[in-house]
């Protein structure tokens, strides 16, 4: 894994018992420490949408630790696709409700 490797863009839904317990704090934390830039935020619905780009190899470690959550979450499912980057983010941010 290299910061220069080619850029990504994951956008997943993350669902299950994903709100109140910690999660966006969860994936801010995790996508600083891979050095993604993006955004986490809840959805109306109780799911959590993450978009984030960086390097392939980081996003799908990324991928796997969304597919966990922390200790209090139960997630059961992460519906995600692979896009192209717009490298429009400098760094990984909460955003409102959506």
């Amino acid at each position: 894994m290299h910061p220069n490797d080619p850029q990504v863009r994951l956008h997943a839904i993350v669902k299950g018992r994903v709100q109140g317990v910690g999660f966006r704090m969860f994936v801010l934390e995790t996508a600083r420490n891979f050095q993604l830039t993006g955004w986490v935020r809840n959805r109306w619905n109780g799911d959590v949408e993450v978009v984030a780009e960086g390097s392939r190899p980081f996003l799908e470690e990324f991928l796997s630790k969304l597919r966990i959550g922390p200790p209090a979450a139960h997630v059961t499912n992460v519906e995600f696709e692979w896009q192209q980057p717009s490298g429009e983010f400098k760094r990984f941010d909460v955003r409102a409700t959506g």
